[in-house]
């Protein structure tokens, strides 16, 4: 063995020495099979990544290329048809069957999990708390909503609903005349009502303004005639067809639902999903706070 390969070896020894320096210091339990594989794995890199690296350095400084040459080549450059070196294919293969191990039995994937216990305790946390609560009284749900509301809405939409002057959706106004128009010129399909997506240009000119005007202010008035065409989807009332299409008169809790589950663009940026991070008592008390911000 020439000096370049002990030299290299004694580097690897080094490294290790100071590794198992380092976990004695931190007091690691080498009795834990984990963290004992894991000492065990950094030793044989060490080892392997130096002993390889120095072995193949020191034969490229004496070795020559031989062997068959392929009949193809590239701007005159060829290659060999050598065998694939032993010690790499070995390599591999033991590396494929120690994943196998590992996978199966070092680390198996139905082992104890402290993610998987966290979201059993969730889920029968949040079993409790729908039984505690299915029940509650609209006061009591307003408050709910109001602190749920708080932490999860606000930070986009201001403490006290009104889109931060602006920026993003303002419960106290419902929708403005420029966005219903918006909606109208464009379509809509982020909710995914059952009644599909809203294909662009239902109205235009005078009629969409008539119609943004009069669902702005609130669906007060004379219905303007040019509402039939959304009368189709939306209902004569504007209330969605029981759920079937967004509500235009106010925030029901089905559509506070579709957007919790869909998420939307907005002129902020856009809302993710909140799809299962709110039980549906915590929905449903999220909407009836939204909803007293219009009243």
């Amino acid at each position: 063995m020439n000096a370049f390969i002990l030299k290299a070896l004694g580097f690897a020894a080094i490294l290790i020495v100071a590794t198992l320096v380092v976990v004695k210091q931190m007091n690691i339990d080498l009795s834990d099979p984990i963290n004992a594989l894991t000492i065990l794995g950094a030793v044989a890199i060490a080892t392997l990544a130096f002993g390889v690296a120095a072995k193949y350095m020191s034969q490229m400084k004496t070795d020559k290329a031989e062997g068959e040459l392929a009949e193809d080549n590239w701007d005159g450059i060829g290659e060999y048809k050598n065998e694939l070196p032993a010690g790499w294919a070995y390599s591999f293969m033991g590396l494929l069957i120690w994943a196998l191990w590992y996978w199966q039995f070092g680390y198996p994937v139905n082992a104890f999990s402290q993610i998987g216990q966290w979201n059993e305790e969730v889920k029968a946390y949040n079993k409790k708390f729908e039984e505690a609560h299915k029940t509650t009284d609209k006061a009591t749900l307003k408050e709910m909503g109001e602190s749920i509301f708080l932490v999860q809405c606000a930070p986009c939409h201001g403490t006290t609903g009104d889109g931060l002057s602006g920026k993003a959706q303002d419960f106290g106004a419902r929708m403005t005349k420029a966005q219903i128009l918006y909606t109208i010129k464009n379509g809509q399909h982020q909710l995914n009502y059952p009644m599909g997506a809203m294909p662009p240009g239902m109205a235009s000119g005078k009629d969409a303004e008539e119609i943004a005007a009069w669902i702005a202010g609130g669906m007060k008035g004379k219905q303007p005639a040019a509402f039939a065409t959304c009368a189709g989807c939306h209902g004569a009332d504007g209330k969605g067809n029981n759920g079937m299409a967004p509500n235009l008169a106010n925030y029901d809790l089905t559509l506070v639902q579709h957007v919790l589950a869909n998420g939307k663009k907005g002129a902020i940026g856009r809302m993710p999903s909140f799809k299962t991070r709110m039980t549906p008592v915590q929905e449903k008390a999220l909407a009836e706070y939204i909803q007293s911000l219009s009243e």
